[in-house]
């Protein structure tokens, strides 16, 4: 395991890389289109893996930039899919369209409750050669995000939730679930500038609260090589149960004083971390 003790430490090579405002292009962030990324890969252009980021609650494709910046720089295709947050089952489903789309090697890298829905997802295909967890749930058959937050103590989110209750198509009610934007700096994002972070709050998306409580089927991290980012100051996923995930999945672990969003207060990191992914598995 490696560990980073300075939550604003980076590594000596690369560029920094800030956050910027998301330009969402349909399914995709940016990082270019899944047709772009196809037809690249189809004519033979790139050699490297192309990597599919997934978000998670509370955030957009746009809680990427950073690490597309520097993915990027280094010659990798990039897609940030959205997220639908609806479930892990539907969200995966969404998920499988697009890895269906890209043809070629991939990596497949969850943030948060995107962890789940990667789990998932990328069950038997072979063409997904590597996982990235960051700041995320590792679940196991049968399991949940809220059964895993609730594992270890330590997790804040309870408390800064804005439920906001609707009916849903066939008259049924259902729950969406925000961070209050007053506390989402404190509670998402505190190593994260407080102008980003208040941008961040008000761009996030909900998660359906029905999603916490749904079990996992599968976990591709049992056959798939597995590489995971635990952040030590988080609030949402305590890092006890970060840890315990990444052990049980006996994941390549690196440990960083960060918050839950660690992709945007340290994107170099967490590029470094999916291209040792890459040239691990893809040759």
């Amino acid at each position: 395991m490696v560990s980073i003790k300075s939550g604003r430490k980076r590594l000596a090579t690369g560029a920094a890389a800030s956050l910027t405002a998301g330009l969402a292009l349909g399914a995709f962030a940016l990082g270019g289109t899944a047709n772009g990324a196809a037809e690249a890969a189809d004519a033979g252009r790139h050699t490297k893996p192309t990597i599919i980021l997934e978000h998670g609650a509370f955030a957009d494709g746009s809680s990427w930039n950073g690490v597309i910046e520097e993915l990027r720089a280094d010659g990798y295709p990039v897609i940030a899919a959205a997220n639908p947050l609806r479930g892990p089952a539907p969200d995966a489903a969404a998920l499988r369209t697009v890895l269906d789309h890209v043809k070629g090697p991939k990596v497949l890298v969850g943030h948060s409750y995107g962890g789940n829905v990667i789990s998932q997802a990328a069950t038997d295909d072979p063409e997904v050669k590597a996982l990235v967890y960051v700041a995320a749930f590792l679940p196991a058959p049968g399991e949940s995000a809220l059964e895993l937050t609730n594992k270890f103590p330590g997790s804040t989110l309870p408390g800064t939730l804005d439920p906001v209750t609707y009916r849903q198509a066939d008259g049924s009610p259902a729950t969406d679930l925000y961070i209050q934007q007053d506390k989402f700096h404190q509670q998402f994002a505190a190593d994260v500038p407080a102008e980003q972070a208040a941008l961040m709050a008000a761009a996030q998306r909900p998660i359906a609260q029905a999603a916490l409580g749904e079990q996992a089927t599968t976990a591709a991290w049992k056959t798939k090589p597995t590489w995971d980012i635990v952040t030590t100051r988080d609030l949402n996923i305590p890092a006890d149960a970060q840890r315990f995930m990444a052990e049980r999945a006996h994941a390549r672990t690196t440990e960083i004083a960060a918050s839950h969003s660690v992709a945007v207060s340290h994107p170099h990191l967490v590029a470094d971390v999916i291209e040792r992914a890459a040239r691990a598995t893809v040759h």
